[in-house]
């Protein structure tokens, strides 16, 4: 692969300018471009690509293997992120014509309920939308629960909600979960299959029975170990409400902070349970689409060796 000129960067002991353009030349990574064309490490370029300082074409994109095609243009602002990209409770990931990724902070409601209308992603992401037209609108494709943190989708149409809905299965490619459990979970991996239900206290349960429950499977894999606790790692295979969280409770090691499904302590003040990994095709492009969130820090503070 070609080497890129870089005329535009400034050398080292001069002052940054606002922005840099590239052109593409030939179809390449973004990663790898970006490594090629400026004068920065591979952490550095990850969070320039982090903090929404790269643009193609006009449009911020965070995703590093997003691939690049001839003619592009690639810009490095040097500038602080804009002010509308930094919404109250969470972070936007990546945008395009047809939908949004986010990073959504603990204690954000995915959506409103009748108890609490505002402070939530739908709400805040409705309101950023509408700042560049006030005919958007946002739908929503997923939750997360309220406590857990993470990566989710929004469609700006209902056309893009409903080929995402529709299709989630064929679409969604990777769904990773980090969660602190309580005690060492004495495999290093395996596989929970149970059906799910829902009582009236709005408590979800494992059983047996196919004909009372929806089927749910959760791979997972221990990563660190304590005496105290566990970082585990736990894919979905099935999307069910509270999957993470009762299949948990079912290997007798509950998410901590997690009473509603059985934990006796918060060391962290906040439940420990993160959507660390997301990946899919997206629906008009097909581009394969992959991000990975950082570990939150109150999880590896549990962990010194982390």
């Amino acid at each position: 692969m070609r080497n890129f000129k870089n005329d535009n960067y400034p050398q080292k002991g001069t002052n940054k300018t606002a922005e840099t353009k590239f052109v593409v030349k030939e179809e390449t990574e973004l990663l790898v471009f970006l490594l090629k064309n400026i004068n920065k490490s591979r952490n550095d370029v990850k969070v320039l690509l982090r903090d929404r300082h790269i643009f193609i074409d006009g449009r911020t994109v965070s995703q590093f293997n997003h691939i690049l095609k001839p003619e592009q243009v690639v810009e490095v602002s040097w500038k602080k992120a804009p002010e509308e990209q930094r919404q109250k409770g969470l972070s936007i990931v990546f945008e395009d014509q047809y939908l949004v990724v986010i990073e959504k902070q603990e204690g954000v409601l995915s959506i409103a309920t009748e108890k609490q209308k505002d402070n939530n992603a739908y709400s805040t992401l409705s309101a950023y939308v509408k700042r560049q037209n006030p005919g958007n609108r946002i739908f929503i494709v997923h939750r997360l629960d309220r406590e857990t943190s993470g990566l989710m989708i929004f469609a700006k149409s209902e056309k893009i909600q409903k080929l995402l809905q529709e299709s989630w299965n064929e679409t969604i490619e990777e769904r990773t979960y980090l969660a602190v459990t309580e005690g060492s979970v004495e495999k290093d991996k395996g596989m929970i299959t149970s059906y799910l239900v829902e009582n009236r206290a709005l408590v979800v349960y494992s059983s047996q029975n196919p004909d009372i429950g929806q089927k749910a499977i959760t791979h997972y894999e221990v990563l660190r170990r304590s005496n105290k606790y566990s970082l585990v790692k736990f894919n979905l295979e099935t999307g069910r409400k509270n999957q993470i969280r009762v299949h948990a409770k079912d290997l007798k090691h509950p998410i901590v902070g997690d009473a509603k499904y059985g934990a006796t302590g918060n060391p962290i003040n906040r439940l420990g349970l993160h959507a660390w990994v997301l990946s899919f095709k997206h629906p008009i492009t097909k581009e394969n689409l992959r991000f990975e969130t950082k570990v939150p820090a109150k999880f590896m503070k549990l962990f010194d060796f982390f």
